[in-house]
């Protein structure tokens, strides 16, 4: 039988998504699975890994049965996972608990990690702004505050690693573009850094085997078949974190073109041919799928995700009496509203600033409401406040081996035309939307398609997979008012900063 198609499947935070995929990037079927996080005090943000898997087996079997397929036409499937979560792993290799990348509480140990190694010190090795957001911190706060968890890790692993032990790879194994959000790991070398791990008196044997995105890492199981609806014997290809995924199946193989995905986080990703580092240390420098290449990263901690918040708490009407078309209802809301949201500014730091101000400190709030504002000014505000942190990214990619003069923006925030817009507007440069807005999961189909040996490699599979679906041109008469409410955005953040606001905040939160 001709193996002619490829299943990607995104294992995110807020859902599991899985696609099966013909060659030419056209989607056969598709299925999604929503949960939750778990948060069991402020800054403290879990997942139950086993609901997470479940949503994995689930996603995949009505895909498959949805898309009419057979299942052994299937060449291969490969996974994008939400990168930096930590998963603590027992003796009989099952996950008991899984730290999310929006955990905060390891505050404490970035400290330990300045005080041992340095922020310079450590950016030079792994290419990462210290921060409380990647493994290493959340590894020294389990030892240092849970000895029972500590006691029963036999092995430490990401999401993407899980998964694919649970799908029916025999040991587990990550890629080089998620090693990087490890802490651990030397990304100019492809090897876990012996400096950091003696350092801090960490065992190599605890972390997973490394290998290229693409790489064939074993085969689905057959009582995993059973789960899955998949065929046994199906090959399984390692994939790559979310954005990296999100990346790829925006094109961004080649020089030229920035992708902005806004899904729970957001993300500005570029393409390098060096490993460059940041002299501020503000943008991230991990691997490309493509070994041998490396990506300029701004991270967003909450991007789309802050507007679902605002949908089920401020928009709690709206969602009631809409339903399923509640997001159409607040588009309409968002167009009623003119540019600037009649004055209203949305800091988005639903759990801290990411790129390029790294403060876990900070929290999200309005700005300048006044008895004139409604829900639809709110909804303006919250869009363009996202957005504006996108825009604060972009502008601190200032590296002479980044260039683009294109965003091809991606994530479930593109199903919006005005926010898509409004995008254009506030970044002044024309955006793209694809015909799979759900790139991370292209991305992931494609990992398949190199490891089946469908494509040769991952620009021939971006060629044939990615295609461009709309063009949204600046508005130039916007660009003042953009301008004019980003160095608002910027002045506010200071002003919190510097007088210590968010960190009186912070505190007191802790005294709850």
């Amino acid at each position: 039988m001709n193996k002619k198609y490829l299943m990607g499947i995104d294992v995110g935070t807020t859902g599991t998504k899985a696609i099966v995929f013909d060659p030419s990037g056209h989607a056969a079927a598709a299925s999604y699975q929503e949960y939750s996080c778990i948060y069991p005090s402020p800054g403290w943000v879990e997942q139950d890994y086993d609901m997470l898997i479940h949503a994995v087996y689930e996603t995949c079997r009505k895909s498959l049965s949805e898309s009419g397929i057979d299942k052994d036409e299937i060449a291969g499937v490969s996974i994008s996972a939400q990168r930096s979560c930590t998963l603590l792993v027992d003796e009989k290799d099952h996950p008991f608990r899984m730290i999310s990348w929006l955990d905060n509480q390891a505050e404490e140990e970035v400290k330990e990690i300045a005080d041992r190694i340095g922020e310079a010190e450590f950016y030079e090795i792994t290419g990462l702004p210290l921060c409380a957001t990647w493994m290493l911190p959340k590894i020294l706060f389990v030892r240092n505050h849970c000895p029972e968890d500590w006691k029963k890790t036999a092995k430490i692993v990401q999401l993407q690693d899980a998964v694919l032990h649970d799908l029916g790879v025999e040991s587990f194994l990550s890629d080089e573009p998620e090693a990087c959000f490890s802490g651990l790991w030397d990304n100019r070398n492809y090897t876990y850094s012996e400096k950091i791990l003696k350092s801090f008196d960490l065992d190599p044997s605890l972390f997973p085997k490394i290998f290229p995105s693409g790489s064939i890492a074993g085969k689905v199981s057959k009582d995993v078949a059973e789960k899955s609806g998949l065929a046994a014997g199906t090959l399984l290809c390692v994939g790559a974190g979310d954005q990296n995924c999100a990346a790829l199946g925006a094109g961004v193989v080649k020089k030229g073109i920035l992708s902005v995905s806004l899904g729970t986080g957001g993300l500005a990703t570029a393409l390098m041919d060096v490993c460059y580092r940041d002299p501020m240390r503000h943008a991230m420098v991990t691997s490309h799928v493509t070994h041998g290449m490396w990506t300029f990263e701004g991270l967003q901690n909450v991007a789309a995700g802050g507007f679902r918040w605002f949908r089920d708490v401020i928009a709690a009407y709206e969602s009631h009496t809409e339903g399923n078309a509640v997001y159409d209802c607040l588009n309409r809301m968002i167009e009623s509203v003119p540019v600037g949201a009649k004055g209203l500014v949305m800091l988005p730091y639903f759990a801290g600033s990411g790129a390029p101000r790294w403060n876990a400190e900070t929290s999200a709030c309005f700005l300048g409401l006044t008895l004139s504002h409604d829900r639809a000014c709110m909804a303006r505000a919250c869009v363009e406040g996202i957005t504006l942190e996108q825009k604060d990214i972009i502008r601190s990619i200032t590296s002479d081996n980044v260039s683009f003069n294109t965003v091809r923006i991606v994530g479930g925030a593109t199903k919006s035309e005005v926010w898509n817009q409004i995008q254009a507007d506030i970044y002044q440069l024309p955006c793209e939307t694809l015909e799979v807005a759900d790139a991370a999961v292209l991305g992931a189909a494609l990992c398949a398609g190199v490891g089946a040996g469908v494509f040769s490699d991952f620009t021939e599979g971006a060629d044939r997979m990615v295609k461009v679906k709309k063009r949204y041109e600046p508005n130039p008469e916007n660009k003042e008012k953009y301008e004019a409410l980003y160095n608002i955005y910027c002045h506010a953040y200071q002003g919190l900063t510097d007088s210590g606001t968010f960190g009186l905040l912070n505190r007191f939160r802790k005294t709850e």
